[in-house]
């Protein structure tokens, strides 16, 4: 009897000497996609006529590859996490922030730079340009904010803390116009672009742009584990370092609550820590974000991109990963340059798909800062009060830090003393609060939430001048239905449905 060689492939027991298993399979096919990747960026470098800014390119897309090649790796063999080795930190590993010295000289502020990320557009918000330009509070932008935050720690201490934002080719262009009214401000602002890598064609694996010039649909910026590797390349690292700074406070320019604290800065120098990352404890708003782990005896950042599906569970509970990052990271600069040097930096790859307005999926490779912190000496975490995590992420956030239940003062948010749980009331605001323009819209003037515990409003609603929320509201306007709140209205513990206006007449 003979036997056919398809035969030979499905027979079980049969072994045939050419069958290739599933892993040298896809370790052939990775070989490929990165040979072809290679030549594709090759081609694209050598059609730069500029020998600067050739190189400059080649060296963002060398980058790129290596990012790529990693990606094309973990793909081909599977490789996870072993939940098995994924503890909770070890004491030594989360430090709770009032065990930490009072620091109240200012003596090390010199050596301090404040790195706000500033890579992200509004468009969540339904703004356009920066989400740093978008009005927060009193008429001030989130860039205004953090000026005005850092304009004041100066002039109180006689220091002089740098400002620094790391833009993205999104954002970078609106930024420098902006930043030209802070011209007379004793501040000294300093800026960046972060990587622009080429979005990756899903089926080819091929970089989406044809050209160095290709439309900006084409292109990604590549997170902010990219700060590294773009501060060190644009220079401004080694220009810190020869003004003499040595720690550099990096935070999402969203995140009202990450002001200069001098008790972690005291902390850090005290500690020879070389990578502080400040964590606070979950609530069941924050389920989703990154934790610190103890992994194999060192400190990691695990992300929820991370989790294998039989674990998300573990992940979410409270009860097992009690704190998240904050992303509020305080860093040695001499230890920055060092790893980005020796290129040690191997950031875990988090793979972000999107569908393209033509329909097309592509591909973006990304890294988190946070993951940084396995590659830094005596790096660890601090356990933080809630008030230094205040992120403007949606209008239900913009709700709260335009309210009664904050007070601004030299650019820092601080929270009603009259409150009297200091916990931030839960906010649900439905798609017809979801752009700044009808949020502003459907409020006379911010509610009063003082004794607010949680609010859902969801349809067409609006709220008159002066009203009062307290305890548990919820406001549901069906389809076709509308509720206007009248001026001066308490609502305690009230769900308000139907149809509701008053009109004159």
């Amino acid at each position: 009897m003979t036997t056919s060689p398809s035969d030979v492939a499905t027979t079980p027991g049969r072994h045939h000497p050419h069958t290739l298993s599933a892993v040298d399979f896809h370790s052939a096919s990775s070989g490929v996609a990165a040979k072809a990747m290679r030549a594709e960026l090759n081609r694209l470098a050598n059609a730069i006529q500029d020998m600067k800014a050739r190189r400059n390119f080649q060296n963002e897309m060398d980058h790129f590859y290596s990012l790529f090649t990693r990606y094309l790796s973990e793909k081909a063999k599977g490789t996870k996490l072993d939940w098995d080795k994924v503890h909770e930190p070890k004491p030594d590993q989360i430090i709770p922030y009032d065990q930490l010295p009072v620091g109240e000289s200012p003596e090390h502020l010199n050596k301090l730079a404040v790195l706000k990320l500033n890579g992200g557009l509004g468009t969540t918000m339904g703004c356009v340009g920066p989400k740093s330009a978008i009005e927060v509070r009193d008429g001030m932008t989130f860039l205004d904010l953090s000026v005005r935050q850092i304009e004041y720690l100066n002039s109180k201490y006689d220091v002089n803390v740098p400002f620094i934002l790391m833009n993205s080719f999104n954002t970078d262009d609106d930024t420098m116009r902006i930043i030209q009214k802070y011209g007379s401000h004793k501040i000294d602002i300093l800026t960046f672009n972060q990587s622009r890598y080429p979005r990756i064609n899903k089926e080819s694996l091929l970089p989406m742009p044809r050209s160095p010039a290709s439309d900006i649909s084409q292109w990604y910026p590549p997170g902010h584990g990219d700060v590294f590797e773009s501060m060190y390349n644009s220079g401004i690292l080694d220009k810190l370092i020869a003004e003499g700074k040595e720690y550099v406070f990096i935070s999402n320019v969203d995140n009202l609550g990450a002001v200069v604290d001098l008790n972690i800065l005291k902390y850090m120098v005290d500690s020879d820590a070389e990578f502080i990352m400040e964590v606070t404890n979950k609530t069941k708003a924050d389920i989703k974000g990154g934790t610190l782990i103890d992994y194999e005896d060192t400190v990691r950042l695990l992300e929820v991109a991370q989790v294998p599906a039989e674990h998300m569970e573990d992940f979410k509970s409270i009860n097992k990963f009690k704190i998240f990052n904050t992303n509020n990271l305080w860093i040695n600069l001499k230890a920055i340059k060092r790893v980005t040097e020796e290129k040690e930096l191997n950031l875990e790859v988090i793979v972000n798909n999107k569908t393209l307005d033509n329909g097309v999926k592509a591909i973006q490779l990304e890294t988190a800062v946070g993951a940084a912190i396995k590659h830094f000496r005596n790096a660890h975490g601090v356990n933080v009060p809630r008030s230094r995590f205040l992120p403007v992420k949606s209008t239900s956030d913009l709700f709260l830090v335009t309210s009664d239940l904050y007070s601004l003062n030299h650019g820092e948010l601080t929270m009603n003393p009259k409150r009297l749980f200091q916990t931030v009331p839960l906010v649900k605001l439905g798609d017809e609060f979801k752009k700044v323009s009808n949020f502003l819209a459907r409020f006379q003037s911010p509610p009063h939430i003082l004794e607010l515990d949680h609010l859902t409003v969801t349809g067409d609603v609006t709220f008159g001048a002066g009203v009062q929320l307290k305890g548990t509201v919820i406001i549901v306007a069906n389809h076709g239905s509308r509720i206007d709140i009248p001026p001066y209205s308490v609502l305690e513990n009230k769900v308000v449905s139907g149809n509701l206006r008053i009109l004159d007449h």
